[in-house]
């Protein structure tokens, strides 16, 4: 790597946007005040309200001051290069990091934009391999901020792949634009009730800081003065779900506000969505290896389902936390999620909805039956011995959640039994699984690396074996969960043929 400005890689350094410094001073002037205000709370009670404002205007002084600084010196010390080869990011002051990727094995650039950086027109740039290898970001160039148009500049110019063969006429452009209407599958997710629990959380949290939690308390206390203790927890459960669906139609509007998905010249999907945090994704055509068409138990009931990327390069814990990168059609109506699935493979039927799938074996349900209520009586068992210890109203709890939850198990099992399948279809391997998040994979047979087969010692008595297919994309292995144990080495040898052949035992008469 040459730094003289000569040489094959050559080209000009670039600094970051000096803006950098003013963003991170604002940043932490409402971190600042966010802390700042149960500082002040807590410091008036003992020492008065004047002296405690003047150590939190000095604490926060210091606080922001430090921190400016700190980013003055790493935007100082920090230039970045995209040379013909490689783009090259250089930091630090005492610890100096010089990172250098090849652009052949560049996968990803995602541009990312909080609500300040959208104010002044800048981005935070993510320039990825794609690769996870345990060391976190190298991996990774970071570029925090540049401006709007370099980040966009600097996409198109890593990303640009020219094509093999003709364009599609009917799946290039725009693939999938925001419908307002699909906001009401947002309430029916997991997310609902957890938003629900978190705002309960926030308001107890909130009242500790200045004092009030006790007050707050004795006053729900006194609302329900005289209510049976079961209406009371029935009518604050549905106050908190209320308080969820609430939450989980704010969040959806936050996430996918302005949805786009297109196919780019150069064989480049691209995902842009949000509202105050702006985010654009972008995966190569070329490291696509099929799709994920995933219905969680609630969206499904409701006739719905998202549409996830199987890809390489898209390694988990590197992306943003509050950014599924994977994600490429929201919850939607499934017949839509069909076609996106087509559009985004350039087939005329997506395989997830084209394979016929092959029902498994009447023992699978058996084994689903016996986890389920094996769980369910388990728990039920550990309540009553604490009932027995403790406790008489552990034992009214035991005999609540075995009525409850015995039939709501056995349900799921069955369905969990309905859903498992697999086909082939095309040039594509087809896996379904799943009850309470049943998940339709379709993924290349060209992608797929081996199959590893299992068979426990309880499977081996009911004819049954687990067969899983490895690839380098998406989640690494994708599973035939109970399957016949002929019926599960078939599908293997006929997905992929070579692969698991010469490990089969045939009958010899058998042509």
């Amino acid at each position: 790597m040459s730094d003289n400005g000569s040489g094959p890689d050559a080209a000009q350094w670039q600094k970051l946007d000096r803006r950098a410094v003013l963003v991170a001073a604002l940043l932490m002037s409402g971190v600042a005040v966010s802390g700042g205000l149960p500082a002040f709370v807590a410091l008036s009670s003992a020492f008065g309200a004047w002296t405690a404002i003047g150590w939190v205007l000095l604490g926060a002084v210091v606080f922001v001051g430090c921190s400016a600084g700190a980013e003055y010196l790493r935007w100082r010390h920090t230039r970045y290069r995209i040379g013909p080869e490689r783009a090259e990011l250089h930091t630090g002051l005492l610890l100096v990091k010089r990172r250098s990727l090849a652009r052949e094995r560049i996968r990803n650039v995602d541009l990312t934009a909080h609500p300040l950086l959208r104010v002044f027109g800048l981005v935070k740039v993510r320039i990825g391999t794609g690769e996870n290898n345990g060391a976190g970001t190298e991996s990774t160039l970071e570029l925090r901020p540049v401006t709007r148009r370099e980040g966009d500049r600097l996409r198109r110019e890593l990303l640009t792949r020219s094509l093999s063969g003709a364009g599609d006429e009917h799946h290039d452009g725009r693939l999938a634009t925001l419908d307002p209407a699909w906001i009401r599958y947002a309430p029916l997710s997991v997310a609902a009730p957890l938003l629900g629990a978190a705002a309960l959380g926030a308001a107890m949290q909130v009242s500790e800081w200045f004092g009030v939690q006790r007050g707050v308390i004795e006053w729900v206390g006194g609302v329900f003065s005289g209510v049976a203790v079961v209406w009371t927890v029935a009518v604050l459960a549905v106050a908190l779900l209320i308080a969820g669906v609430i939450g989980s139609l704010g969040l959806f509007v936050e996430m996918w506000w302005n949805y786009r998905l297109d196919r780019e010249p150069g064989g480049t999907l691209r995902v842009q969505r949000g509202l105050f945090t702006s985010r654009s994704i972008s995966i190569e055509e070329r490291r696509l290896r099929g799709v994920e068409v995933v219905e969680p138990l609630g969206v499904r009931l409701a006739g719905a389902a998202r549409v996830d990327a199987v890809a390489t390069g898209l390694a988990e814990g590197e992306a943003d936390k509050k950014t599924d990168h994977k994600t490429l059609v929201p919850a939607v109506p499934k017949q839509f999620a069909d076609v996106a699935a087509a559009r985004v493979l350039r087939e005329p039927v997506a395989p997830t909805a084209a394979a016929r799938l092959v029902p498994h074996p009447v023992a699978a349900r058996g084994r689903r039956l016996r986890w389920a209520l094996g769980a369910v009586l388990g728990a039920v068992a550990s309540l009553a011995l604490l009932g027995v210890l403790l406790t008489e109203v552990l034992l009214w709890v035991a005999g609540g959640v075995a009525v409850v939850m015995l039939p709501v198990a056995g349900l799921l099992a069955v369905d969990a039994y309905r859903s498992l399948g697999h086909g082939l279809t095309g040039d594509y391997l087809v896996v379904r699984s799943g009850s309470v998040r049943r998940a339709t994979v379709a993924l290349r047979r060209d992608g797929v690396i081996g199959f590893t087969v299992k068979q426990s010692v309880f499977q081996r008595r009911a004819g049954l074996v687990t067969v899983t297919a490895t690839t380098a994309a998406g989640a690494g292995a994708y599973s035939v969960y109970d399957a016949g144990t002929s019926q599960g080495l078939t599908f293997a040898d006929e997905a992929v043929e070579g692969v698991l052949g010469p490990f089969l035992q045939r009958d010899p008469q058998t042509p």
